[in-house]
């Protein structure tokens, strides 16, 4: 019985010696090869900002659109039907902001488009820089840099983890979107100069334009696009999604005696060049340069991982004259839809399908006109900031014998002069109380919070949270106000955008293309969660200030 279990014990412990030696055996050439040489990411990362995009545009428009543009977008595409803005207010400049750098105001410091600066005691513009000169004509409109910007994007992650050798440009009308979503160690960032009719940028990025945009700058394109005028694109009698043309509550391009179609651009030919911007031939334009930019810097083409972030400008300034409900905000999409088709064919012939990973989404989306609300009997209506910081006066005056206490009053909020208060030795915590007093007795003022105390409020807690999030100790007012639904600071004609409430803060988001499988999701998710989803498609880190959370559904 010894010598049997003897035995026995013998045969488990040459069997446990070989299977150790089975796995332990250094892996053969075909095993090792099983593994990935190196991480896997697209050629090119594409990002494109549709200024001012609701999100119903996704869907008011669908019947219209061609297959390859919003439709190839959201039928390829993976789309957060639930994606809203964080803050309030919602500015240009702070959503370009929001999205790559996945943070929010109080933490990335770009608060609104300006602001009132109490340290430099002056209006700051969210780009300025004044230590830079333009490139590529002779205003001012170069001078700019993305230096009050106070963490890193999505972008500058790309370049830290690839030891700077990707390469990222932002394109965009406006400089704002091009600056921000480019990061702070950009290659480059365009814009376009309406004084001139060129595509400029900084001496923070470069001496001289490169050969390629100068180029396309000699051809003055937007001469071109005026000889064409503008019509609409199909017979005006199918945009039934739309009011009828004429409308008192829509602003007039200078020199016209209606709002109608046609609009006759060629008197503007060699003139007037900023006019391009509030024509579809705008977002044109951005998407030659775009494809250009492609083309000249090789950008997908070298082995590493480039990023293009694009913002189109022109939704934006034909929304604000118009509204959403205007023919030429309809016409202006189904234009864009087919650069967008344009812009798909491009990349898939350069890059091919699958190698290129491409996003959508909207730095804010718009209000109602408040004359079409009130046509179709719904509340709408509006304030003036001026007469509100005149009223805001005239209470601190009368009340504690302040005399021109009140700054400013602008992105909701109010700025008091705090040496004016202090020599005359008020009790600063009632300054503020009387101002929300007179505000909230205001027509189309909802409430009114200071912001110092805003936890002590009896507002509800979510937008609690958004005034939160925009809020940045160092360069914001001292009490902000929340107006009524669809009220807003404007004139008679024309819409725009800034509040919490959905029709401003409801944005689209889809990704298409490398990765990327069909589908969609309602789970709600916010603006500062784009950033975190690149970063983990990409395997990199999330820009500093992130406080977004990657979209699962797309990423696993």
């Amino acid at each position: 019985m010894k010598f049997k279990h003897l035995s026995l014990l013998v045969l488990l412990l040459v069997s446990i010696q070989s299977f150790a030696q089975k796995w332990t055996k250094p892996a053969t050439a075909n095993q090792a090869s099983s593994y990935p040489q190196k991480i896997d990411r697209p050629k090119l990362v594409v990002g494109l900002v549709i200024d001012q995009m609701r999100w119903d545009y996704l869907y008011r428009y669908y019947d219209r659109y061609s297959k390859g543009g919003f439709k190839r977008l959201i039928n390829d595409g993976f789309s957060a039907e639930n994606t809203f803005i964080p803050y309030t207010p919602t500015y240009t400049a702070c959503g370009h902001t929001s999205i790559y750098t996945g943070s929010v105001p109080a933490i990335n410091g770009i608060i609104g488009n300006n602001w009132f600066d109490p340290e430099l005691g002056r209006d700051v513009y969210c780009t300025e820089d004044r230590n830079v000169k333009t490139v590529g004509s002779a205003t001012r409109a170069g001078e700019m840099s993305p230096k009050n910007m106070l963490v890193t994007t999505i972008t500058d992650e790309l370049r830290l983890a690839t030891n700077f050798r990707s390469k990222v440009i932002g394109i965009s009308q406006k400089d704002r979107g091009s600056i921000l979503p480019a990061g702070h160690s950009a290659n480059a960032a365009y814009w376009y100069d309406g004084g001139s009719g060129d595509w400029i940028t900084s001496t923070y990025y470069m001496p001289t334009l490169p050969t390629w945009v100068s180029d396309y700058n000699k051809k003055k394109v937007a001469n071109d696009f005026y000889a064409k005028e503008w019509n609409t694109l199909y017979p005006i009698n199918t945009y039934t999604q739309s009011t009828s043309d004429d409308k008192p509550y829509e602003g007039k391009f200078k020199g016209e005696t209606s709002t109608s179609f046609p609009h006759l651009l060629s008197s503007n030919i060699g003139k007037n060049y900023d006019l391009i911007r509030s024509t579809p031939y705008g977002n044109t334009m951005t998407f030659d340069l775009s494809k250009l930019a492609i083309q000249n810097e090789k950008m997908g083409q070298t082995g590493n991982t480039d990023f293009l972030a694009i913002s189109c400008s022109s939704t934006d300034y034909v929304g604000h004259q118009f509204g959403p409900n205007s023919i030429e905000a309809e016409d202006t999409y189904l234009r864009l839809d087919k650069d967008l088709e344009d812009f798909f064919n491009y990349l898939d012939k350069t890059l091919g399908k699958g190698n290129y990973l491409f996003f959508l989404s909207a730095d804010h989306a718009v209000a109602h006109v408040p004359g079409f609300m009130a046509e179709n009997k719904m509340p709408a209506g509006l304030v003036n900031n001026s007469t509100l910081r005149k009223g805001l006066d005239t209470v601190m005056n009368k009340k504690f014998n302040l005399s021109k206490s009140v700054i400013t009053v602008m992105n909701n909020q109010v700025y008091f002069d705090h040496s004016v208060i202090e020599d005359k030795k008020v009790d600063f915590a009632q300054v503020k109380k009387a101002a929300i007093e007179y505000l909230t007795k205001q027509d189309g003022i909802a409430d009114a919070v200071d912001l110092q105390i805003l936890n002590t409020s009896t507002i509800p807690e979510e937008i609690r949270k958004r005034i939160t999030n925009g809020y940045n100790a160092r360069r914001s007012g001292d009490v902000y106000f929340l107006l009524q639904s669809n009220w807003f600071d404007g004139g008679n004609t024309g819409t725009t955008h800034g509040a919490w409430y959905p029709y401003d803060s409801h944005i689209p988001l889809v990704f298409m293309g490398w990765k990327v499988k069909p589908g969609k999701t309602n789970q709600t998710y916010y603006m500062s969660d784009i950033a975190a989803t690149l970063a983990a498609m990409l395997r990199i880190q999330m820009p500093s200030g992130s406080v977004g959370n990657a979209i699962t559904e797309l990423t696993h």
